[in-house]
């Protein structure tokens, strides 16, 4: 009897498994799980009191105590899930401890198509539900399809949201200030459009967009000075680290270092005046996903790098980062790496990925 009790005891302890080891440049570190049997995972929010969100493509979020114990979250917004779209990104204001208040964007049925879409609300961990849920942007004119949706959101140090929007599978449209595909857009906390956005005066552009010419920027970070950083998918090569400036055109398709899938050349070549280069390439491409800007807490030697989930080569990729100058450092890479969806850093300079693969949540630890 007293064993069946241990053997019980143990079936619903928290979640955080029998760690394990990868290799890196600084030796070996630790791995550890916090959460698993997730579906499809896209996004996790490290809340202040230590729980965490976890969003699920198919438009599930839950919310994990500390202890591992999870629950669904109520009232979230529905979801189109087809094909790369659903329930993306999820993070937690920066004052969350005081206004509860968190971001999450979303594939978003429209009446001519399915389009991103950013939403605010209130989530009560007593509770586990959204309240107050508020759309402070979505797409103009979404399409058909199920390709590039984005999707991430970065709360800047301006106080706005830059919210990732991928162009649709619809590649011209990266080139037309009239759509927002293939951009990224700065809203306010409560919608509006701040009056510095670059285009706000131009005529027929969409007000929203701080800069263009993107294809799929699936990662989205800031790093310790305020700028924001974006990782985009290319093609058949030319996946993109991009420094996203005001009202700058990334060049997505007139200008790509990758090719079509099948084989036939991109636009007009690698570059053309009045577009911007890429701060880093890769060749082949990796899929990149989730994307950190790390602040060294816990491992000073990677102060400032980058770290890039690959959705196609199962492993984190960390860039060095100097000044603004990104190059190839070293690619993290186990049993638990398998489609990093996406990649964060905890308040004690962990870091947290999410596995598809392997449907499951891990930490990165000394």
């Amino acid at each position: 009897m007293t064993r069946l009790i241990a053997v019980i005891a143990l079936c619903f302890a928290p979640l955080v498994a029998m760690a394990q080891t990868m290799q890196t440049s600084l030796g070996n570190v630790t791995i550890e799980r916090l959460a698993g049997d997730l579906n499809d995972p896209w996004a996790v929010a490290i809340l202040p009191d230590g729980s965490f969100l976890v969003t699920e493509k198919r438009g599930v979020l839950y919310l994990f105590a500390p202890n591992g114990e999870r629950r669904r979250v109520s009232d979230v917004p529905k979801v189109v899930d087809r094909g790369q779209g659903g329930l993306l990104d999820v993070v937690a204001a920066r004052d969350f401890a005081s206004s509860g208040t968190v971001f999450i964007t979303y594939s978003k049925r429209q009446s001519n198509g399915t389009g991103t879409a950013l939403v605010s609300a209130t989530l009560d961990i007593g509770a586990a539900t959204l309240s107050n849920v508020k759309t402070l942007f979505e797409m103009q004119s979404g399409t058909q399809g199920g390709r590039h949706f984005g999707s991430r959101v970065v709360e800047g140090r301006d106080g706005f949201l830059y919210v990732t929007v991928g162009e649709r599978g619809d590649r011209p449209s990266a080139q037309d200030l009239s759509r927002h595909n293939g951009s990224v857009v700065r809203v306010a906390r409560n919608g509006g459009v701040p009056s510095s956005n670059p285009f706000v005066n131009t005529a027929k552009a969409q007000p929203e967009i701080w800069s263009y010419g993107h294809r799929n920027p699936q990662g989205a970070a800031m790093d310790g000075s305020g700028q924001i950083w974006v990782a985009e998918h290319g093609a058949k090569g030319g996946d993109e680290v991009n420094r996203v400036k005001k009202g700058a055109n990334y060049g997505w398709p007139v200008i790509s270092y990758g090719e079509h899938y099948s084989g036939r050349k991109i636009g007009e070549g690698t570059s053309k005046s009045g577009m911007e280069q890429p701060s880093f390439y890769w060749d082949p491409s990796i899929a990149p996903s989730g994307m950190m800007i790390y602040s060294g807490k816990m491992f000073p030697e990677w102060k400032g790098d980058f770290f890039v989930g690959s959705l196609k080569f199962d492993h984190i990729a960390r860039l060095d980062r100097s000044g603004n100058r990104v190059s190839a450092g070293e690619t993290l890479e186990s049993r638990e790496t398998g489609r990093v969806r996406d990649v964060r850093e905890a308040a004690d300079g962990s870091i947290w990925f999410l596995s598809v693969d392997r449907g499951s949540l891990y930490r990165i630890r000394r």
